[in-house]
């Protein structure tokens, strides 16, 4: 069974920079995606990005391109979300989690709908 554990969400000022974890475990092929999604408080939850184990391809919402990056170790054990350039509309509770299906990163949120979800790591930004 697969389990995945999010952890780094803090507090940081408008302009800075946090680095979210995902340890994953119990994977018995590289034929998965890994994505990172968030929830606002009043608002649905979204994908934030995405990247293929397999492929190693990666997909960004436009809201976050060019200032977050999506990336594994060479162990394959951890994603990792960095997050540069912050700003107050980053705050969210941030989830990680994987589809087997596809070893291509699907977009839209309703597929993901019935995943697993863990608790999640809040990251909130502000002065």
């Amino acid at each position: 069974q697969v389990q995945l554990v999010e952890s780094g969400g803090g507090l940081v000022q408008p302009g800075g920079s946090l680095r979210l974890s995902c340890v994953a475990s119990g994977f018995t092929s590289d034929f998965h995606t890994i994505g990172w999604f968030r929830q606002a408080p009043g608002k649905d939850r979204e994908v934030v990005a995405c990247i293929s184990d397999s492929r190693g391809t990666t997909y960004y919402v436009d809201s976050v391109k060019g200032r977050f990056a999506i990336f594994k170790d060479n162990n394959k054990t951890t994603v990792y979300l960095q997050m540069n350039s912050l700003n107050p509309e980053d705050t969210a509770v941030y989830y990680c989690t994987t589809d087997l299906t596809f070893d291509r990163c699907i977009v839209p949120m309703r597929y993901w709908a019935s995943h697993s979800w863990g608790q999640g790591t809040q990251v909130s930004v502000s002065a």
